[in-house]
């Protein structure tokens, strides 16, 4: 475990990441969810992250509200991932070590973490599944 304690996000992260941009709608969004099987998108425009988009977005659009009863459901998803992205994200850089990684995680029940460079450009994403990688493979030493 004290392996555990040196690694950093740059040895576990998925690099190549797939965005989405805001004037996506959420039925392509929750197909790219279906086919991709990921937890969440970052948003982007003109190459600049502005936000993350979920599975837990799409299905906060369908919860029941005192101004909200029952939506159709061709409605809501014919709305665009700008208006349900959260713009305000949890990000960490390629040296961030894994143990804040896993207590950002832990913190916020996120299920994954956008990575960013210095120069805020995305470089990858980090998930719970590479923390659990990162756990075993450091358990063997």
């Amino acid at each position: 475990m004290y392996k555990f304690l040196e690694q950093t996000v740059d040895g576990y992260m998925t690099r190549g990441v797939r965005t989405v941009t805001r004037d996506l709608d959420m039925l392509a969004l929750s197909e790219m969810f279906e086919q991709d099987d990921f937890n969440s998108y970052p948003v982007a425009d003109d190459g600049q992250v502005v936000g993350i988009v979920t599975k837990f977005d799409i299905l906060k659009c369908f919860a029941f509200t005192p101004s909200q009863m029952l939506p159709r459901y061709h409605d809501l998803m014919s709305r665009k991932v700008g208006d349900v992205m959260t713009p305000e994200f949890i990000y960490v850089s390629p040296d961030t070590r894994l143990t804040r990684v896993l207590q950002i995680m832990v913190e916020h029940r996120i299920r994954s973490i956008i990575v960013l460079d210095s120069a805020q450009k995305l470089v990858g994403i980090i998930a719970r599944e590479d923390v659990i990688a990162a756990l075993k493979a450091t358990a063997n030493d």
